[in-house]
């Protein structure tokens, strides 16, 4: 059964589920390992969540961190402008608009964390906006979904899953906070022409 959903200035058609909530919590708990056996420990690991979707991811893989580890590791944020472009496009050139990162990031392991990558444009935005903080030892990346179709030589260290998908679908990604729901969803767009980027 389709249904139609209405993103900023396009239209979507549900096509299926790929994730549920175990699989979904699963991921994160297997990137939490995989970030803690990479880095020997998370003592000088931070996260930060791309506005929006990253930011709850952010803190369940923290929460798993401080489960495994015992350890609580600090979290913030950064709201990039161009809003998740598996679902919509603003500008082709996103950039940080403000930050919630309440603690130094200089030497430390900055884990970027996000929901969906796509061309790898709201990746890069967000390493320049934490330079401007300062200068890490490392800036890596865990992403919950790679759509593929890349346009910068930007790769995530930690992936949930890879979901090839063609450039004329969207990948929604549902958390409680925003959607009263964990999944994964993938969608027709019903508009082709729009330029979907992140």
């Amino acid at each position: 059964m389709f249904r139609k959903i209405f993103y900023i200035g396009t239209m979507s058609i549900y096509k299926a589920s790929i994730l549920d909530e175990t699989a979904i919590k699963r991921a994160l708990m297997r990137i939490a390992h995989e970030i803690i056996e990479r880095n020997h420990g998370c003592d000088s690991v931070c996260l930060v969540g791309i506005r929006r979707g990253g930011i709850p991811l952010a803190k369940i893989i923290a929460d798993n961190i401080q489960q495994i580890e015992k350890t609580a590791v600090p979290v913030g944020s950064l709201d990039i402008t161009l809003y998740r472009d598996d679902l919509s496009s603003i500008s082709d050139m996103p950039t940080v608009n403000a930050s919630e990162i309440n603690f130094p990031v200089t030497n430390k392991i900055v884990i970027l964390v996000d929901d969906v990558i796509y061309t790898g444009r709201t990746v890069r935005a967000a390493i320049e906006g934490i330079f401007t903080l300062g200068r890490p030892s490392a800036i890596q990346l865990a992403v919950l979904i790679d759509r593929g179709h890349r346009e910068l030589p930007i790769r995530p260290d930690f992936v949930g899953k890879n979901i090839p998908t063609s450039k004329s679908e969207l990948i929604a990604v549902n958390l409680p906070e925003y959607d009263g729901k964990f999944s994964v969803e993938i969608h027709k767009a019903g508009d082709s022409s729009a330029s979907l980027r992140k």
